[in-house]
């Protein structure tokens, strides 16, 4: 049986670099939220391009939430259907994340409409990159998308949110983010390969 992994955490803490890294290892489709399908691409400019006009913080999580179901119906399911683990960079936990936590929208709230989206198929396997957003914002060079430029207290709300839904360890490991790609990698395939179905 094929297991859906996703990677989360804040901006900087090496998400699309060791997704990219576990799925080679594992050959498994590698995909991303928001922005993986044709719908998906459209949208994610809408959401991210600091260019586009303002986006309110409901339309917003409706927008993501969108993106996901087609994301679900278009490129996750298929491959998991076929038997294919799938690594994605982000998931649904960055809306509860984001939207709930940044955002102030309430995780509860969040997560209806995104369960829904979604038909209630969540990923298996949840990487949490854990890093400090005052010590992963270095990190980032090039520009900053919408949700990149917003102040350091919406991202430590987006961070404490992480950490709280990473207290549920049935589904969700932490990994401290702060180390080299390849120690980095290390810790995520000690903490990802006893899961694998």
């Amino acid at each position: 049986m094929a297991t859906y992994i996703a990677f989360e955490g804040g901006e900087g803490s090496g998400k699309s670099t060791q997704a990219q890294v576990l799925a080679d290892r594992l050959g498994a489709v590698l995909t991303r939220e928001p922005g993986a399908t044709a719908l998906g691409a459209k949208l994610r400019a809408l959401l991210l391009d600091p260019g586009e006009a303002p986006v309110s913080p409901r339309a917003e999580t409706l927008l993501m939430a969108a993106d996901r179901a087609q994301h679900m119906h278009e490129v996750v399911e298929p491959a998991l259907t076929a038997g294919r683990h799938v690594v994605s960079d982000r998931s649904v936990f960055s809306s509860l994340a984001y939207q709930g936590g940044g955002r102030q929208l309430g995780v509860d709230a969040v997560w209806r409409v995104n369960d829904w989206a979604l038909d209630g198929r969540w990923p298996d396997v949840v990487v949490f990159l854990d890093i400090d957003p005052a010590d992963a914002s270095g990190r980032l060079e090039r520009a900053l998308d919408r949700l990149e430029q917003e102040g350091d207290a919406f991202h430590q709300r987006v961070w404490a949110a992480y950490r709280e839904l990473a207290t549920e360890t049935r589904r969700w490991v932490t990994v401290p983010a702060a180390g080299s790609i390849e120690s980095v990698a290390a810790a995520v395939w000690a903490a990802v390969e006893p899961r694998l179905t």
